[in-house]
């Protein structure tokens, strides 16, 4: 993982303000002394959680949509670092782990491609050496039974996601096969075709490699849901959706039971919890919408998720602070922070329930 920036205690304190009678989480969650003894650290730490982040934007490009998904990352740690530690979360059960800088390959497609095709044909090969990092990061945190929680980023890191946990799991012992299955709050299904690895067919590869066994989308916008893919999702038994129309407009389910009905599809084995931020309406994304769900329901829906299945990981991508043509929004990075806490208070309030 040459790629990726290991963070030490002070690096966390240095985004972390501290207050008098106060506790913050940046100040209780764990980190890494030393990179060297990161895989030690990993199976002695008393985390249920790994916490790091993929600021790139690299996967969009490849897909030709709106860069800036590299932005969202540092605010969210100002903001999330900076939450009371208290009863109902204490941070302790976090390791922050640190984030990919793939900054050096961006700059070389924008130094040598001269055209948009060959800049297109560049950002899809360097995605597959993104796919490959954080497969590995993904794969050694999974099989020493931790839950990654990924920041990103493009979706097309769904698909390393995916495959590191697939891998991980199994070697821990926790999967019968190196597959899982997956749930995505999302607009798009991000089902094309296999053309070249880029933020919109993660799951479409993972599929295809083997790694992905059930597949369930809620909150699909039938307005940008191209016909190919329509008819191979309608063909797959193993994959099911929920679209935005029938939940909000068509009244078909709530969307609290359209939650409910991709957890069950998808309770047999370890899942996957997606979260892509161009589905919550008004928030800034490389895809942003102005009808989609509230912040409520995805704060509901990670909840939700995190209680009634057995995930394999949190990813949550494509949010913005800043995007290439101009347009800012600095609450993307608290939204994030709030979608984080939601889902490791859930999952530890669900496998305390269980126990007793």
């Amino acid at each position: 993982m040459q790629h990726f920036k290991f963070y030490n205690r002070q690096d966390i304190l240095s985004l972390t303000k501290l207050r008098r009678f106060e506790t913050k989480l940046g100040e209780r969650i764990q980190c890494i002394t030393d990179p060297a003894q990161f895989e030690s650290v990993l199976k002695t730490s008393s985390a249920q959680f790994v916490l790091f982040g993929i600021p790139e934007d690299i996967g969009i490009r490849a897909n030709m949509g709106v860069a800036g998904s590299e932005s969202a990352w540092l605010p969210f740690l100002q903001s999330f670092l900076n939450i009371q530690s208290n009863d109902f979360f204490s941070g302790e059960e976090i390791l922050l782990a640190g984030h990919f800088d793939f900054g050096d390959i961006l700059h070389l497609i924008e130094n040598t491609a001269r055209t948009d095709e060959e800049k297109i044909e560049a950002y899809r090969h360097a995605v597959q050496t993104i796919d490959e990092e954080v497969e590995h990061m993904v794969k050694l945190i999974t099989e020493h039974q931790k839950v990654p929680m990924a920041i990103g980023g493009g979706h097309n890191n769904a698909y390393p996601m995916i495959k590191g946990s697939a891998k991980g799991w199994y070697k821990a012992g926790k999967l019968p096969l190196a597959q899982i299955n997956c749930i995505n709050l999302d607009a798009h299904s991000d089902y094309r075709p296999v053309e070249g690895r880029h933020s919109g067919n993660s799951f479409r590869y993972a599929e295809e490699d083997g790694y992905l066994q059930k597949y369930c989308i809620i909150g699909l916008q039938e307005n940008y849901l191209p016909q190919n893919v329509w008819i191979d999702i309608v063909n797959n038994p193993f994959i099911d959706c929920i679209t935005f129309e029938d939940i909000f407009i068509h009244g078909k389910r709530s969307f609290v039971q359209a939650v409910m009905h991709a957890t069950g599809f998808t309770e047999d084995t370890l899942t996957g919890i997606e979260l892509d931020l161009d589905v919550v309406q008004n928030t800034l994304s490389s895809a942003c919408t102005p009808s989609g769900v509230s912040a409520l329901h995805a704060r509901q829906y990670v909840s939700l998720a995190a209680d009634d299945t057995k995930p394999a990981y949190l990813h949550i991508c494509e949010g913005a602070t800043r995007l290439a043509d101009g347009r800012m929004d600095i609450g993307t990075g608290k939204l994030i922070s709030y979608l984080v806490t939601d889902f490791a208070k859930a999952f530890i309030t669900a496998r305390v329930t269980t126990r007793v």
